[in-house]
């Protein structure tokens, strides 16, 4: 299990320990975060669960796969550090993740 921080455009912080194998967007659906719609349910096929991974967690969060490049390309406001929740497996390595959501997900 990890501690994952969702913080909002206007800052506002939520922690919830989320279940190892679990990912990132099912965590967030779980505790009712808002700007997390994840209309496809985590099948990769949208980008409604877009968040920027806070600086020193993105190396750990795993890299992007093609179809994840290819949606957040159709992102509003991608990033560098932009990442589908829906791809990023939480496990016991991830204890302490910062993600951010997006100004137009809110």
């Amino acid at each position: 299990m990890a501690k994952i921080t969702y913080i909002d455009f206007e800052g506002t912080e939520r922690t919830f320990d989320v279940s190892n194998g679990s990912s990132v967007m099912q965590g967030a659906i779980d505790n009712g975060v808002p700007g997390i719609d994840a209309d496809c349910g985590g099948e990769c096929a949208c980008a409604t669960c877009h968040v920027y991974v806070q600086g020193e967690w993105f190396g750990k969060v795993g890299d992007r796969g093609e179809m994840e490049d290819s949606l957040l390309e159709f992102a509003e406001a991608p990033q560098d550090n932009s990442r589908l929740s829906c791809q990023i497996e939480v496990s016991d390595a991830l204890n302490g993740l910062v993600v951010r959501t997006p100004e137009h997900q809110q």
